[in-house]
């Protein structure tokens, strides 16, 4: 009678390879060590924030990106305890500061203080960037937006916009635009005007405010876009003259002073200050800071404050900040492009 012989075991049975319970082990180990690595970040996010967070501002200290920036990190601080260190990192145009936001860890301890001129101008106006304004940041909260202020010496013939853009036709290139630097939002906005009325402007580049207004109380230069921080105190003690703002509607610190767009429909140039975290930062982190910022923009004594320095809140959600700000992007690059403004100029 035959007999019959065992089948032999496959090389995967279980039941014969020495190493299965090792590789058993070994899954087991990695599934838990997922679990608790999953488990770990979400206890680092519900507890969070559980250290100070560092706020980047790419200027200088007591500039008006600086001023907002600690304004909204105070008011925030009294609201919810955080604790905020303002780390001025300036140069580049704004774009080094940013640059280290961007290359920051996504954990909700870094952000920054970003503005017209590094999220929207530089990324068209600069032919190499060290980051993607659109790809490389988080948008959290659009904080406040101010115009700025077309001014002339108080001793100038110009006393309206209309007569100074009359003027600007007459002799073609020959007024004279003060720039803070070149690629701001008030070189941008004389661009821009320069362009809606139809005439031609001989801009002066200058390293910084003080020396461009200086010279233009000097008569160097015909006119300027300053900041209400720059202009105010030399237009209220009758030094230097208001013809217009760049906002759609009037300032309350200059109610006096027409809007350029009452002269030409849907003129519009704000300095806007956007607060923006790296790529990647949980998303939740991002809706407890904008919803903590929003607050704090709500407060009396806030809207107050940024009146005073000729500023206004804006809020509002994610959503709605990352739709403005890609808008803002499209705007101000198309104007760069169209006018074939260079950083150099």
């Amino acid at each position: 009678m035959p007999t019959s012989t065992p089948s032999e075991p496959s090389e995967s049975s279980p039941e014969t390879d020495p190493l299965t319970p090792c590789f058993t082990t070994l899954r087991r180990a990695l599934l838990l060590g997922t679990a608790a690595l999953a488990c770990g970040c979400a206890l680092a996010q519900s507890s969070w924030p559980d250290r100070p967070i560092k706020l980047i501002v790419p200027y200088t200290a007591g500039g008006a990106t600086d001023i907002v920036a600690r304004l909204i990190a105070q008011k925030t601080t009294d609201d919810t305890k955080w604790v905020f260190v303002v780390d001025n990192r300036a140069g580049g145009a704004g774009n080094i500061g940013l640059d280290v936001v961007a290359k920051s860890r996504p954990d909700g301890y870094t952000i920054g203080m970003g503005q017209t001129a590094n999220l929207a101008i530089n990324p068209t106006l600069f032919p190499k960037m060290a980051y993607d304004a659109l790809k490389d940041f988080a948008p959290i909260a659009v904080v406040a937006s101010q115009p700025v202020a077309l001014v002339v010496r108080a001793d100038a013939p110009w006393k309206s916009l209309a007569e100074l853009v009359a003027a600007a036709k007459a002799r073609p290139g020959e007024l004279k635009q003060a720039l803070a630097s070149t690629g701001t939002l008030g070189h941008m906005a004389g661009e821009l005007l320069a362009s809606k009325a139809g005439f031609k402007v001989l801009n002066v580049p200058y390293k910084g405010a003080a020396p461009a207004i200086t010279d233009l109380l000097g008569g160097q230069t015909d006119f300027m876009f300053a900041t209400p921080q720059a202009a105010l105190a030399m237009i209220k003690g009758g030094k230097l003259r208001a013809l217009a703002v760049s906002s759609s509607r009037r300032l309350p610190v200059m109610a006096d002073v027409p809007t350029v767009a009452e002269t030409y429909q849907g003129f519009e140039a704000l300095d806007w200050k956007a607060l923006v975290a790296p790529a990647g930062t949980p998303a939740d982190i991002v809706r407890k800071l904008n919803a903590a910022v929003d607050k704090a923009l709500a407060r009396p004594d806030t809207i107050a404050q940024l009146h005073a320095e000729g500023s206004l809140p804006v809020g509002g959600s994610v959503e709605s900040a990352a739709r403005y700000l890609k808008a803002e992007h499209t705007l101000w690059g198309g104007i760069v492009r169209s006018t074939g403004v260079k950083p150099d100029q």
